[in-house]
């Protein structure tokens, strides 16, 4: 008898500390949300000031502060655009160089020096890079426009 008494005291007692021990937890836990509020609060605070809300109440420090803190931004953006940039150019110069390699390639293997085209092959490229550079029509036409449109649809056809 004297051991169950003993038992039940013993397991009395672990209650009593579990309870503690959870109470302890559950304050802990209470005080950690209440920074995390406090935390998320100032962030949205900061994220107003940022994007120019509410500077009514600042002060000049604080707006030579977010003044810095948007130029150190937009300087970083600013480098990270000019890396990409050149790794861009680089990966388009190693393709001009793989294409300039095929272009002899293919020149060679047609028996022709490298750059040697035609006077027709000349005139298409340059009427294509002329194209490309002008959206105005140079051409001249006598005659109302749907006779251009008539001929310009027969031609196509």
């Amino acid at each position: 008898m004297q051991e169950t008494i003993e038992r039940y005291q013993r397991q009395k007692k672990d209650v009593r500390t579990d309870k503690i021990v959870i109470e302890q937890n559950m304050q802990h836990l209470q005080h950690e949300a209440a920074n995390m509020a406090q935390k998320i609060e100032f962030l949205e605070v900061s994220k107003r000031k940022l994007l120019g809300e509410c500077l009514g109440s600042c002060t000049i420090e604080e707006l030579q502060e977010i003044e810095q803190q948007l130029e150190r931004s937009v300087s970083i953006i600013r480098a990270r655009k000019m890396h990409v940039f050149k790794e861009q150019i680089e990966q388009l110069k190693e393709k001009e160089k793989i294409l300039r390699a095929e272009n002899a390639m293919l020149w060679e293997k047609y028996g022709l020096p490298p750059g040697q085209e035609s006077n027709e092959e000349r005139e298409n490229l340059l009427c294509l890079e002329s194209r490309e550079k002008s959206d105005v029509e140079t051409e001249l036409f006598i005659g109302p426009p749907e006779g251009r449109i008539k001929r310009a649809r027969q031609q196509n056809d």
